[in-house]
Parts: C-alpha cells; structure tokens; sequence
C-alpha cells in the first residue's frame, strides 16, 4: 500500500521539476479509472536534455583547447629555444676542447732551448778554404730536441721568436783569424770576428729571429778561418724561443 502511494507520489514530483522545460499543454493528467493511478500525459522516465547546456559546455571545452594550444605553442617555442641553446653550448665545447687541444701542444713546444759547445777535448778546427758547417757535438742543454748534433742544425718547431747566441776563440796566428757566422735557411744573419797574432782571443755576437716551422739555423765557419775549444768551452752555439706567434 505504500509502495502503490509512492510511486505516484515520484512521479507528480519529476514531473513538476521538468514542468519548465514542457510546454502548458503537457502537464495535463489522463483521466483513469477508479483503481488506475494518475499519471501526467507525455511524462518520460528520462531528463530531456537541454541544448543550451550542451553548447556551454562545447563553448568552454573549445576554450580549453585553445589554451592548450597556446600553451603547446609556447612550450615548443621553449624547447627549440633549449635545443638551440644545446647546440650552442655544444659548440662552444669543442671551441674550448680544441684549444686546450692547441694549448696543450704549444705547450709542449713552449720549451725550447738548447746549448751546445764544439768538443770536449783541446781540438782546433780550421783553416778551410770554403765556408764549413760548424757542428757542435758536446750538447749542455737540448729542451726540446731541437737541437741537432750530428748535423749541427737547429730546426724550429714551432713558428715564434727565438734568440741565438754564438761565442768563439782560438789562439792568435798572423794569417788566420777567428771567425764564425750565424746562417738562417742559407743566409748569413750576422757574425763574430777576431783577428790578433798571438794570444788567446774570442768574440761573440747574437740575435733574435722570426722562424717559421722548419726554418733552420746553424753557425758557419769562415773560409780560412780557425776556432778552438777543449773542456773549457770556448766555443758555444746557444738559442732558445722567446714566444710563438
């Protein structure tokens, strides 16, 4: 009995909900029987749909969608911001990698220097009759290997400023003086004189070069010339780089 009291009862209360939304003529009652239970006319058991909620609801998802496409737009733009500035820093790495690289070499042929006397015993060289490479055999100092001494030739390794030195003597003779000449790739730089007729005398001279890789210097002995030397080095051959360029 309460059960068959209810259910009516539901249904007047659904259908007065949605008597907005129906029009006037809809919430007319069928007429029923005595032992039939009133029901309003055209009621369905489902709530109609309102279109104008669909369309606000099409109308912020339309919002949100372009908001995100914004926001998908800005995080691309902020990603290929990153991957350029990845591939900047990238390349300033193997810059800096390439110079420790250069930097670590230079600094490898940064230590050039060398000094090196004509022999270690009493010997006298000279005279020759033509201009004679002068080869000093008896190494003091070779950084850097520079320094040849079977050839008596200095090769550069590595393109700079470098200063030679060249010292000599031998005992006075009237005929012959002592006399030996700095040479750079064939060409005579400068070179150290001295002429007396008895007695020990010496001379020296020097003087800073630009060489390219590979240029080679040495001291030459004048033609008719003589120098001497024993453990007391007399006579030396010195150079050393100054700075590369």
């Amino acid at each position: 009995m309460e059960m068959t009291m209810f259910f009516p009862l539901l249904l007047l209360i659904c259908s007065r909900s949605t008597a907005q939304l129906q029009p006037e003529s809809d919430n007319e009652l069928t007429p029923l029987g005595d032992n039939q239970v009133r029901q309003p006319a055209n009621v369905s058991l489902h709530q109609p749909t309102c279109p104008q909620d669909i369309h606000a609801v099409l109308r912020e998802m339309s919002g949100l969608l372009a908001e995100q496409r914004v926001e998908l737009r800005h995080l691309q733009q902020e990603n290929d911001e990153q991957a350029g500035e990845l591939t900047a820093i990238k390349a300033r790495t193997n810059v800096t990698e390439n110079q420790v690289e250069a930097l670590r070499r230079e600094t490898g042929v940064k230590r050039v220097a060398f000094t090196a006397a004509l022999t270690s015993s009493s010997t006298t060289i000279g005279p020759f009759n033509t201009f004679t490479t002068l080869v000093f055999r008896h190494v003091i100092t070779n950084i850097g290997n520079a320094y040849n001494t079977n050839t008596g030739l200095f090769i550069a390794p590595v393109k700079g400023a470098y200063h030679f030195e060249l010292y000599i003597g031998a005992h006075g003779d009237p005929s012959h003086p002592s006399a030996a000449i700095l040479v750079r790739n064939g060409h005579n730089i400068c070179i150290a004189y001295e002429h007396q007729p008895s007695h020990f005398g010496s001379s020296a001279n020097g003087a800073t070069l630009l060489l390219e890789v590979g240029d080679v210097v040495f001291l030459r002995l004048w033609a008719r010339s003589r120098v001497f030397d024993n453990e007391h080095n007399h006579c030396t051959f010195s150079g050393h780089l100054l700075f590369t360029m």
